[in-house]
């Protein structure tokens, strides 16, 4: 009867050296409050990567450093990623930058691409420089997708759960 009562565990990890990013990570922090999920935020620096595996929904934010690159704090999460290759894991990603240079949020893709392998990546945000309110409606759509998603999967986790118990099979 425990598990009626267990939130599902969001992380949001971060990097940022505007704060343009951290703002987004605020903005989709406190959209997630008013969800049934336990969730946090950390800066990549103070995510322990072991705890990858305790999370059922795992958020990014990133910005882009030089012609499209990941920042290298972000190297050992997103090398985490690929090889916890979690396809339950239901992800995101979301970054600031300036679409001046050609690869804008060039990080945003590279991590996309690279989560669509290796996770359920529900959705990616982009944004131009500072937030404004008509990124706040757009945090909002993400979240909202990311809950969808994650109700989804979850669906068909116990669907599938509940077909190998009439089998007789054990999960």
């Amino acid at each position: 009867m425990g598990l009626m009562n267990y939130k599902k565990k969001i992380a949001i990890i971060y990097t940022s050296v505007t704060g343009n990013t951290e703002e987004l990570a605020t903005i989709i922090y406190n959209t997630f409050l008013k969800y049934p999920f336990d969730t946090v935020v950390y800066q990549v620096d103070r995510f322990p990567l072991s705890r990858l595996g305790d999370v059922d929904v795992l958020i990014i934010g990133t910005y882009t450093w030089g012609n499209g690159e990941i920042p290298k704090e972000m190297d050992k999460l997103y090398r985490a990623l690929e090889f916890l290759n979690k396809k339950s894991l239901v992800t995101a990603v979301f970054g600031t930058g300036d679409s001046f240079y050609p690869s804008y949020c060039g990080a945003v893709d590279k991590f996309r691409d690279m989560l669509f392998v290796h996770t359920s990546l529900a959705a990616t945000l982009k944004v131009e420089l500072t937030p404004g309110q008509q990124d706040v409606k757009r945090c909002e759509n993400l979240v909202q997708v990311i809950y969808n998603k994650f109700n989804e999967a979850s669906s068909k986790t116990l669907s599938s759960r509940e077909t190998n118990y009439k089998l007789g099979k054990q999960c």
